[in-house]
């Protein structure tokens, strides 16, 4: 059998790439912009970045291929404190949705939820309450949460 090799994923932007780019190396720590390639009249073609140990690309490919929620990246988070700093960082110039889900400026997906969300679903009876509580949630409140569950 062939080893698998590493995912990245790769997004496309109308042609704010960069900007995207230095966006989320400026909020995720450990994270940094690796190389830019360009085309032939000078504009970015390409930026890839890592944020933590996870390697992207994004492309200014134009405007025909936009983001949608069918996909998103999930934040996961230590605390209360973590889950602000993300929430407010992402949906600066974006928009909240609910249920821990936002879209930030450049319209990419994004869910920001703790870390250990699923110990909540492991009894059918605390599940269903906290189901009830997040649903109408937009940021995550860990400490409703906590509340609910117990």
């Amino acid at each position: 059998m062939v080893k698998a090799s590493r995912i990245k994923p790769f997004l496309w932007f109308d042609d704010q790439a960069e900007d995207a780019a230095k966006l989320y190396t400026s909020i995720f720590p450990d994270s940094e912009i690796v190389q830019v390639t360009r085309y032939p009249d000078g504009k970015i073609m390409t930026v890839a970045f890592r944020l933590g140990d996870q390697d992207f690309v994004a492309l200014n490919g134009g405007p025909q291929f936009p983001f949608t929620e069918a996909v998103s990246f999930v934040v996961e988070c230590a605390d209360q404190a973590e889950i602000d700093y993300y929430w407010d960082r992402l949906t600066a110039g974006g928009k909240p949705v609910q249920c821990g889900w936002l879209k930030d400026r450049f319209g990419l997906s994004w869910q920001v939820v703790p870390k250990d969300i699923g110990r909540y679903f492991k009894d059918a009876q605390v599940a269903e309450r906290v189901m009830k509580a997040i649903m109408p949630m937009v940021k995550i409140d860990i400490r409703k949460i906590e509340e609910i569950a117990q």
